[in-house]
């Protein structure tokens, strides 16, 4: 696992001037790419900027994004492929405006899509299927939980009653994506293992709901990276491509997104599983810069909703813990100035597009 030094290694000033820069200089040796694999370069989800989304921050260097226009001109600026965004919300006119911008940019666009829990939000929900796909998206991403399984539930009861309504939304949704042929993605969101989410996504048994594979999520539920894309990469319709790393603390461990290249998920790996399996298929960057998440594995509380998960499992991720905790600890943002944490967020996105480019070979 490569080091990566923690924003403490620099001093403020050193780390404004190289972040505002947009990156700390990278030279990746050049790898032998696959052809299939060139093309669009990676794209951004909205999450990468989550401290620039809406931000009240009044930054020269790093201004708020208000709106997706903002975000795919940013995107264009940066040599990104495409974003992945919100469309909650959006009128028809809002949705054309973006179509226009898209349609300059070049990239790509995919949705964001908030599902429909009851009868009566399905008209709301079909409104903002018909908004994305006017602005010319073809992928409208979406979860079934917007916390984490083992935070949210404290009971296999309560778990099982989510799953009820889970099914519930997704049968309310698809009727309406099929109408109007848009794909819907289910992201595995800290929720799903990835065989309850394959077994959901067969049973539906529709083309036009398949997967959001998050390269990541999954280790919160102690599952590895590379498995989780085998199981759901046949049946995915977008990605949220990230690098995570681990450190030990007293209830379990900590988790943390870090630049490409920086963790231990075999990212190459996994994209060319998914462009196997679906060669149009986009890749999208989410980079989140935060302080790291607990995963509280030492807790009995954390075990409510797993009853079948074997104690090799539980073994098998603390000792990749322990073999793959960095030097320099996880990435921070307590304790930086607001502009700091929006500079250092823009210096990961940088860092993974380049990457992405030079080791992936996308773009």
């Amino acid at each position: 696992m490569k080091n990566q030094p923690s924003i403490s290694t620099f001093g403020r000033r050193e780390f404004l001037q190289k972040a505002s820069l947009g990156v700390l200089a990278m030279n990746f040796p050049l790898p032998n790419i696959p052809d299939y694999l060139s093309g669009v370069p990676m794209g951004i989800v909205v999450h990468s900027y989550g401290a620039r989304w809406n931000s009240k921050v009044q930054s020269s260097a790093y201004p708020a994004f208000q709106n997706a226009i903002d975000l795919i001109n940013h995107c264009k600026n940066i040599r990104a492929g495409g974003v992945q965004v919100g469309v909650n919300g959006w009128a028809s006119d809002f949705a054309k405006q973006v179509r226009d911008v898209r349609e300059k940019s070049g990239l790509y666009l995919e949705g964001s899509i908030s599902l429909p829990k009851s009868a009566d939000q399905v008209p709301k929900f079909e409104k903002e299927v018909l908004a994305a796909k006017e602005a010319g998206a073809e992928v409208l991403r979406t979860v079934c939980l917007n916390g984490r399984r083992y935070e949210n539930f404290h009971s296999e009861q309560e778990f099982l009653n989510f799953k009820a309504g889970a099914l519930v939304a997704l049968a309310l949704a698809e009727p309406i994506v099929r109408k109007h042929q848009m794909k819907l993605a289910v992201e595995n969101h800290k929720d799903w293992k990835a065989a309850e989410l394959a077994e959901i996504i067969k049973n539906l048994g529709s083309e036009w709901v398949g997967v959001t594979v998050d390269f990541g999520n999954n280790m919160a539920l102690l599952e590895d990276p590379m498995t989780v894309i085998e199981t759901l990469a046949p049946m995915a319709f977008s990605t949220h491509v990230k690098d995570m790393a681990v450190k030990e603390y007293d209830q379990g461990f900590l988790l943390s997104e870090v630049p490409l290249g920086a963790g231990i998920v075999d990212i190459k790996a996994g994209v060319e599983l998914c462009k196997k399996y679906n060669p149009k298929i986009n890749f999208s960057l989410e980079m989140i810069t935060r302080d790291p998440l607990e995963i509280p594995v030492m807790k009995a509380d954390y075990w409510s909703t797993f009853p079948n998960t074997k104690a090799s499992e539980l073994a098998r991720t603390l000792r990749v813990v322990k073999e793959s905790e960095p030097e320099n600890g996880l990435p921070k943002v307590t304790g930086l100035s607001e502009e700091e944490r929006l500079a250092f967020e823009e210096k990961n996105v940088i860092s993974c597009l380049e990457y992405s480019e030079k080791r992936l070979g996308l773009g």
